[in-house]
């Protein structure tokens, strides 16, 4: 029984922690892709230069930010096994998949946009709205937990 409880112990603090990091996170993710909006309206090299920094430095934040959410989570998966067997959890892992890829993406536009080679800013704006829409169904899934 104490081996149990020191379990569930373990796993609120893992989970406490993943919370933690999905925060830094997705303010990574919502804010970057905004620095991007501004970065293609920007029209004096000084700004643009700024931004730059501004949006490297932030995507190291959120980095080490995804990679610790994705580390605490995947220790409450190890400790807990049977929680991969739930449908709702395999499909908030397939949407945060896209999420990685969607984090990636914005390191090469960071990279376009630091040669000067930008998008127009309402490409931008839409594509800052993709990481609002995948934490709506990942909240979903995992304080719902539906089976599917």
């Amino acid at each position: 029984m104490r081996a149990q409880q020191r379990r569930r112990r373990l796993l609120v603090w893992l989970k406490a922690f993943h919370i933690t990091f999905v925060v830094t996170w997705f303010a990574g993710l919502f804010y970057l892709p905004r620095l991007f909006v501004y970065h293609a309206q920007c029209d004096d090299l000084p700004g643009r230069q700024r931004f730059v920094t501004m949006e490297r430095r932030l995507f190291a934040i959120m980095t080490i930010g995804g990679t610790l959410a994705a580390a605490f989570g995947a220790a409450m998966i190890g400790l807990d096994p049977g929680l991969f067997d739930q449908s709702w959890l395999r499909l908030k892992l397939v949407l945060v998949g896209g999420l990685v890829a969607y984090h990636i993406y914005c390191l090469a536009l960071m990279r376009e946009l630091a040669i000067g080679r930008a998008r127009g800013p309402v490409w931008y704006r839409w594509f800052n709205e993709v990481p609002g829409l995948a934490l709506i169904a990942i909240v979903i899934l995992a304080v719902v937990k539906p089976t599917l």
